[in-house]
């Protein structure tokens, strides 16, 4: 079990220092953290594959692509085979074959991934930011988009809830709709409640 979390936009080392603070009991072995202006991420990891090199987030061969992962992928070595002709390959990390993935075959990833995970990867080419989990949500994946636009996301929603553009207020409708029909639909169209 590992902990990712991140934000778009400018992100403090203090708002990734807390990330890692609410995340570090699913990954006490290591904490990593990027960020560039554009994006932070932070990742608290719980070392079992590849104990040397595998710290995270984890960047493609020219450094314009960075992942932060928390899960297992079963067929990663089958991945990384069909992989190796094209990439260099830093790590032996089941995280480094979905990036070098997601160069090939982009928003497709996921498709080819057997396994429990999350994901996100920060593409500065496109300043495009990538989240994705496994169809069942094994592993978890939190998000909140604020009020400025910001993409806010973590493994935990303590760690979501440590950035101050979240709002942890509970909308009672919200809860209700879900306690009656197990989803809640999506917000009103603030241009037709207007008209």
């Amino acid at each position: 079990m590992c902990g990712i979390a991140g934000a778009t936009g400018i992100s403090s080392s203090d708002q990734l220092q807390r990330f890692q603070t609410a995340l570090k009991h699913r990954g006490p072995d290591e904490a990593g953290q990027f960020s560039d202006g554009r994006i932070g991420l932070s990742h608290a990891r719980l070392a079992i594959i590849d104990l040397e090199t595998g710290s995270q987030p984890i960047f493609n061969e020219d450094r314009t692509c960075a992942i932060v992962f928390n899960g297992e992928i079963y067929n990663y070595r089958e991945l990384r085979a069909q992989l190796q002709p094209r990439h260099v390959f830093k790590t032996q990390t089941d995280t480094e074959v979905i990036l070098h993935l997601y160069e090939e075959h982009g928003l497709d990833t996921p498709s080819y991934l057997k396994g429990d995970f999350a994901f996100c990867i920060w593409d500065s080419r496109d300043e495009s930011c990538f989240l994705s989990r496994d169809p069942l949500g094994v592993k978890p994946l939190y998000y909140s988009i604020s009020r400025s636009g910001q993409l806010i996301f973590a493994s935990e929603l303590r760690a979501l809830l440590t950035h101050p553009e979240v709002d942890g207020a509970v909308d009672a409708a919200s809860l209700s709709e879900y306690l009656t029909c197990l989803y809640v639909s999506a917000p009103p169209d603030d241009h037709k409640e207007h008209s």
